[in-house]
């Protein structure tokens, strides 16, 4: 089996960011190089989407229904936390 090839990359990463990485990393026997190329191949391109595990579908069709926009909620959720 061939060894994949790999590319050096420089990121700017925030310093809380990486420190949690490394801690994830030690904990888990990688290391953060491993942890961001395995985050980073994870990701969908294009095309179909995972499908919607029954209990997000449920939640998914229950807000359909609703006439609220991000707004409104949004003020509701205030409301609600603030005591109003």
């Amino acid at each position: 089996m061939a060894k994949p090839t790999k590319k050096a990359k420089n990121l700017s990463l925030e310093h809380d960011a990486v420190a949690r990485g490394e801690r994830f990393s030690q904990l888990h026997g990688t290391n953060l190089s491993r942890l961001v190329s395995d985050f980073l191949r994870s990701l969908p391109i294009g095309g179909a989407r995972e499908p919607l595990s029954p209990a997000v579908r449920r939640l998914r069709g229950i807000a359909a229904g609703s006439k609220l926009d991000r707004a409104a909620h949004r003020d509701y959720l205030r409301r609600k936390y603030s005591g109003d």
